[in-house]
């Protein structure tokens, strides 16, 4: 049983501040972190390997400082791990990361038996990676699951719907996307530590994957972002106190509101 997870280095969204000037992201000063959406579906690989034995590799695509994310997953339990890092990559969207992704999955293993994402990144928030990488792999797709439990080839996963619970049971191979709560992200220990920071991360390009030049960075991107921006602030608004006198205070909304 071979599980891949990819995961991805993201700004902490709590820092994340806008260039007034440049409409661009300031990301000097701001920590970078594995996306949390991403923790779960390494739990979630990590318990199944514990459970049912199998083989755990996280896969990132980014600069050379998000090896940071890879080492903190092996430091966690992971088995093995690559970095796609290539400036002909920079500038991909979706599209492109999802087809540069699925290249990487297909040199590390192209039997793989189950992918796994987090169900969206904090970031960029499209939720379209892990159905892009399903699209380019020919796999069947599972979104937005809550548990996964394997047996033999067969799998059953539990999903969160807009009317429900889902459950949905399939053969192996499938990507699956993993929603908050499937699993509980456990601490590295000090040995897991130890034993990440003197792991060798091999880095691929575009060469090492095969990649079409036309099909990666910015170039492959049929998604340009033109322009981003803060939204304008706000007014106070008026505070109208209906504790004292309600009545008046209806009248004075409904004035308000033209009414």
């Amino acid at each position: 049983m071979h599980i891949i997870v990819c995961i991805k280095q993201v700004p902490d969204t709590t820092n994340i501040r806008i260039n007034p000037e440049t409409n661009t992201l300031m990301r000097e000063g701001v920590e970078s972190i594995l996306n949390p959406f991403d923790e779960f579906a390494l739990e979630l690989a990590l318990d199944l390997k514990e459970h049912g034995g199998a083989r755990v590799s996280v896969l990132t695509m980014g600069p050379p400082q998000a090896e940071a994310v890879l080492r903190e997953a092996l430091a966690r339990g992971a088995d093995d791990a690559v970095l796609l890092s290539d400036h002909a990559f920079a500038g991909s969207d979706t599209w492109a990361t999802s087809y540069t992704l699925a290249q990487a999955i297909k040199k590390i293993n192209p039997k793989v038996d189950l992918i796994l994402f987090g169900k969206q990144a904090i970031d960029g928030d499209t939720a379209q990676v892990g159905p892009g990488v399903s699209e380019f792999l020919a796999l069947p797709l599972v979104t937005f699951a809550t548990s996964v439990t394997l047996n033999g080839e067969n799998f059953v996963a539990e999903t969160m719907m807009d009317e429900g619970v889902d459950l949905i049971e399939g053969t192996l191979p499938v990507v699956v996307t993993v929603s908050k709560g499937a699993a509980i992200p456990r601490f590295a220990s000090l040995s897991g530590w130890m034993n990440a920071s003197a792991a060798v991360i091999p880095v691929w390009s575009a060469t090492n994957i095969a990649a079409d030049p036309a099909m990666t960075g910015l170039d492959g991107s049929p998604t340009r972002v033109k322009e981003i921006f803060a939204p304008q602030a706000r007014g106070g608004g008026v505070r109208i106190d209906a504790v004292n006198d309600p009545a008046a205070a209806i009248d004075e909304i409904l004035k308000a509101l033209e009414w």
